[in-house]
């Protein structure tokens, strides 16, 4: 009998070792993602040189984009076409003759780099309703699609969205803020 109590223990040893030998299965570490890795050139884990800064090397060729120049005239450019906004007055939704200077602007960008497509975002200010507002964006937002269909003369991938006041640059309460959120916002997807 005392034979059988010092097996016990030993037993009880034993299965502890192998459930915590055989239990822990062994991880596995996720392959890199593809263009990354000494094995396609990148050196230290940075994007190999047909990924042009992490962007497939097959999106920037749709963009017409071939060279590293290229790409920062492209970021640059974008960058200035989405961070240009078009403002108007209270009310209304008429292009002013410094709206259309923009707008011809973003046309350029627009035929230089056709495979963009770009969502135009109207907005307001936050006086008057919900659903005044969300109109008002709405036809601000098709004014500046009507003009850059009309004047650009190219098929170009516009879209429109109006945000009304629930979205606004400045939240102050007054005239100076206002005038901001007024606005039509350009956003590029590539």
């Amino acid at each position: 009998m005392k034979r059988k109590r010092s097996i016990y223990p030993l037993l009880m040893i034993f299965a502890i070792v192998m459930l915590t030998a055989c239990g822990c299965a062994k991880k596995t570490v996720p392959p890199p993602p593809p263009g990354y890795g000494p094995e396609n050139g990148a050196g230290m884990g940075g994007p190999s040189s047909g990924e042009m800064g992490g962007v497939s090397g097959d999106k920037w060729k749709r963009l017409g984009i071939t060279s590293e120049a290229q790409k920062r005239e492209f970021e640059d450019r974008a960058a200035a076409f989405e961070n240009q906004d078009v403002y108007f007055d209270f009310n209304g939704y008429t292009l002013s003759d410094p709206a259309k200077r923009i707008l011809d602007q973003k046309i350029d960008f627009l035929k230089r780099y056709s495979a963009v497509s770009v969502t135009i975002e109207g907005n307001c200010d936050e006086r008057g309703t919900e659903e005044y507002n969300l109109a008002l964006g709405e036809r601000r937002a098709d004014a500046s699609k009507q003009y850059i269909t009309t004047a650009g003369g190219g098929n170009f991938q516009l879209k429109t969205v109006s945000y009304g006041k629930e979205r606004p640059v400045s939240t102050g309460h007054d005239e100076a803020a206002w005038a901001k959120n007024r606005r039509d916002h350009f956003a590029l997807k590539y």
